[in-house]
Order: C-alpha cells, then structure tokens, then sequence
C-alpha cells in the first residue's frame, strides 16, 4: 500500500472498507455546510454514490484518489485529501490539472492539517507525474478553505459553473500553474 509521509501526517489511499470513516465525517453539518448547506450524508449515499464515484477516479500510481489524512503519532483519522482530474465527469476532463479538496473533522480544523496534506499529496504527484496545473474550487464564503488554497500558492482566477452528474454547481476556481 502506498503511504504519503508528511511532517506530522500519514496519507493514505481510501477504499471501500473506509466508507465508515466518510460517514462519520459526514455527520456533523458545520463539516457540510459549505458543501450541500450542511445535509448529513446517509450510509446509503456513502455506498451507492461517494464509493462508486471514488472508485471512478482513483488512480493511485499517479495520486490520484481520496486519501486517508492520519496523524503519524496516534494514527487518528483527522479527514481526507481528494486528487482527481479537473472536470473528471464532464467531456472537458484535463488530466494535465489536478482538483484538490479536503474534509476534515471539525476538531482538527485551524491547525494546518489541511495544508500540510494537500502540499504532501502535491509534493508526492510532481515527484511521480508530470502535472501542468493544481486547482480547487470552493464555495465563496468559505474563507477557511480559501485559505488553505492561498497557502498552497493558488490565486483566484474566476467564478464558474463545474458540471456534474450528481448536478452542476457554481463554485470559486483557484489554481496555481508555476510548479517548479
């Protein structure tokens, strides 16, 4: 299995055995509310729906994926990364541009886990794979993420309606295309 070692954190790819640890991050509506406006996700919809879609994506060679985020000394499940193409259920997918997003318990946000896995999971993919660009769209008022982004280099380049099958959304779009 491969393993992504940070300073502080153990990334790890998640499977379909993980879907317990999607459901309870899950539950709680401040974690969603940037998301669906804080819908809890069923158990339902984390089988038929998240691991179908997970599964669609995941290419672990390359990072791409939902990653397990684990604090390296207690190995306690703090959230996770996601890595896929841009664009990955529309005709428009860009294997070139790499979507990040994250997820973590609320009792672990403000303390730089966010940012130090999505560098980590960036770190690893330019080591593994030519990328031309990182992105990640985030609802507008959401300045904590927005944050995360900046940290990580992203600007803010437009707003802009992202297609999906599970329904379009319009989003914030951030990328960072200077990657050496």
């Amino acid at each position: 299995m491969i393993k992504i070692l940070t300073q502080r954190l153990i990334l790890e790819p998640m499977t379909p055995d993980d879907w317990q640890l999607m459901w309870k991050l899950d539950q709680d509506p401040e974690v969603k509310k940037y998301i669906d406006g804080g819908k809890l996700t069923s158990k339902e919809d984390i089988q038929n729906k998240m691991i179908p879609r997970m599964n669609s994506y995941s290419n672990h060679e390359k990072g791409w994926g939902v990653w397990k985020v684990l604090e390296m000394s207690t190995h306690t499940f703090l959230g996770w990364i996601l890595v896929r193409p841009m664009y990955f259920f529309s005709e428009k997918r860009d294997d070139s541009n790499l979507e990040l997003g994250w997820r973590f318990h609320r009792k672990f946000w403000g303390k730089g886990f966010a940012t130090e896995a999505a560098k980590g999971m960036m770190d690893h993919i330019m080591r593994e794979a030519p990328v031309r660009t990182f992105c990640a769209i985030v609802d507008k008022e959401n300045t904590a993420s927005i944050g995360v982004m900046k940290k990580l280099g992203m600007s803010f380049i437009d707003h802009r309606i992202i297609p999906d099958p599970l329904g379009d959304f319009e989003v914030a779009y951030y990328e960072m295309t200077e990657l050496n």
